[in-house]
């Protein structure tokens, strides 16, 4: 939220020479000695009116601090609407100085020409301040938006990691062809039997599988392994890239499971 204090101009700090003296020679602006001596002897200039260039200074300065107050109420609304950890540190920007000096600077036809610089002066260097908390809560954000996405894609490969492993199983490896044989090839119950006796034959399910005779790779055993490659460059690490291969394989070859496995059970290799 923004904090923020409000003042009736009947309340407006109004400002002395020592004071102004004293507030600009703080804030760099310098004052020589003879000019002091000469404010401090003659009132007529002590209480001269600020001069139209020093007003539009001022008028410009009260731009600046609305503009700074509109984008502050932005990065506060948009952090507490972004639903992130921004950490135990507020959300809000303190306003209360920037509005204290655009109060000040509103009547602007009561200052003098002393007063009006001293004002000017500490409106811009609130608005500096608001401004910088204003950024300040813009990186917070951008950086806890950062390292939600990074947990959100760590997640997200874990369980992809998971997935991968369970799918890796004899009966995970199983359930996939099942699916992949019903949906894409139309292959029920009994296709699948058939598909089960193939495969637990050729590689017991086991995606790892490999004969040192003929070098048969994976659940398919595919000769060369590298074939499955076709579907996928994962092929000798992934079981339902494997089966995808071996799917098609079968349907181009012998046009189902079951005549696959015919054929296997009759020359021991299909």
């Amino acid at each position: 939220m923004l904090k923020t204090t409000s003042h009736s101009p009947a309340r407006r700090r109004r400002f002395g020479i020592s004071l102004a003296i004293g507030v600009l020679a703080a804030t760099g602006i310098a004052v020589a000695a003879p000019a002091v001596a000469a404010m401090t002897a003659q009132s007529s200039v002590v209480d001269a009116k600020a001069s139209g260039i020093e007003k539009a200074a001022a008028a410009e300065a009260v731009v600046a601090g609305r503009a700074a107050l509109t984008d502050a109420a932005s990065a506060v609304s948009a952090a507490e609407a972004s639903g992130l950890d921004l950490g135990e540190a507020t959300t809000a920007v303190d306003t209360s100085g920037l509005l204290q000096a655009m109060d000040d600077l509103d009547d602007v036809d009561s200052l003098t020409s002393l007063e009006l610089p001293v004002v000017r002066v500490k409106a811009g260097t609130e608005i500096a301040s608001v401004s910088a908390q204003a950024a300040a809560l813009r990186e917070r954000q951008s950086a806890a938006a950062a390292a939600a996405e990074t947990a959100k894609q760590a997640a997200a490969a874990e369980a992809a990691a998971a997935a991968l492993a369970s799918a890796n199983t004899p009966d995970g490896a199983r359930a996939t062809a099942a699916a992949i044989a019903s949906e894409q090839y139309g292959w029920g119950g009994g296709e699948f039997e058939c598909l089960n006796l193939l495969w637990e034959k050729e590689s017991g399910w086991n995606y790892q599988a490999y004969n040192q005779d003929g070098g048969a790779t994976g659940i398919p055993q595919s000769l060369p392994g590298d074939k499955m490659a076709s579907f996928g460059a994962d092929w000798a690490t992934n079981a339902t890239t494997q089966i995808r291969w071996g799917l098609d394989y079968i349907q181009r070859a012998y046009g189902s499971p079951c005549a696959a496995w015919g054929h296997s059970q009759s020359v021991n290799w299909y």
